[in-house]
């Protein structure tokens, strides 16, 4: 029971790494606030952990829907201990592209940072606002194409970037000014998500497509959500306390080695 009676808003947990990470904080005894804007999945997500769970619309990216959220949470808990800026999207299956650095379409550029950079900017400010008295963690997901650069992805990838030095400057800031909050960024790779599920088709291109990733992952395998879950709550629990302003990388190793060079998308 690491997150014993701790209340924790989770974005993006509706699938994926936020839907392990809701799971995993749920088991460990933290009241989840499951939020998305994929209602159906996250109202079901909710109802399966049963009680100490509760589901939120909430798209990040807007700031009306930060200030009624926090504002919900305050009125019905009092505080927020935990937030896990985890909602993200790639740009690649929301929009027809192009998405390299000479073509990039302008609407896929600005949708992808209104997701993963503001959603990450406004969930730290108003976050900060309900820890700063009795202090808190904030997690946010970045990624590996948040320190390499991505040619085929370029809005993801600097989105992402964005998010790992935002992370940096909010742990300074709260810091700075006393608060007992910390802030922290995990940096998956090769973590088998509905994300990738989708690019990677299916039969024989799809095993292909698989191998071939693979083949670049020192460990020899996709992780899975879980794998990342495990070390979010780290960062989330009392155990870290003396740890702010760091990047985990979650990969497989994929950063330690010259795999880190991204291949054509």
């Amino acid at each position: 029971m690491r997150l014993n009676n701790k209340i924790a808003l989770i974005t993006g947990a509706a699938r994926g790494i936020g839907q392990a990470t809701a799971e995993l904080f749920h088991k460990e005894g933290a009241q989840v606030i499951v939020s998305d804007i994929k209602d159906k999945k996250g109202k079901a997500i909710a109802r399966k952990l049963g009680s100490n769970a509760e589901y939120l619309h909430l798209d990040v990216g807007k700031e009306s829907e930060w200030i009624r959220t926090t504002e919900y949470i305050f009125a019905t808990y009092g505080r927020i201990d935990i937030l896990v800026n985890n909602a993200g999207i790639t740009g690649i299956l929301e929009s027809t592209g192009p998405w390299d650095a000479e073509n990039s379409d302008l609407k896929t550029w600005e949708e992808v940072h209104r997701v993963n950079s503001t959603g990450v900017m406004l969930g730290c400010k108003y976050a900060i606002r309900l820890m700063k008295e009795l202090g808190g963690s904030i997690v946010n997901l970045s990624s590996r194409s948040g320190v390499v650069g991505i040619p085929g992805a370029v809005a993801y990838a600097s989105s992402k970037a964005a998010v790992r030095n935002h992370t940096k400057s909010v742990a300074l800031y709260c810091a700075e000014n006393g608060y007992k909050i910390r802030c922290n960024s995990v940096h998956p790779a090769a973590i088998m998500t509905p994300m990738w599920d989708a690019m990677l088709g299916e039969g024989e291109q799809r095993q292909k497509f698989i191998e071939d990733v693979e083949h670049g992952i020192p460990m020899g395998h996709f992780g899975e959500p879980s794998d990342v879950a495990y070390g979010i709550l780290y960062l989330a629990a009392d155990e870290s306390k003396y740890v702010t302003g760091i990047e985990l990388n979650i990969d497989g190793g994929i950063l330690a080695g010259s795999e880190a060079k991204p291949r054509k998308v």
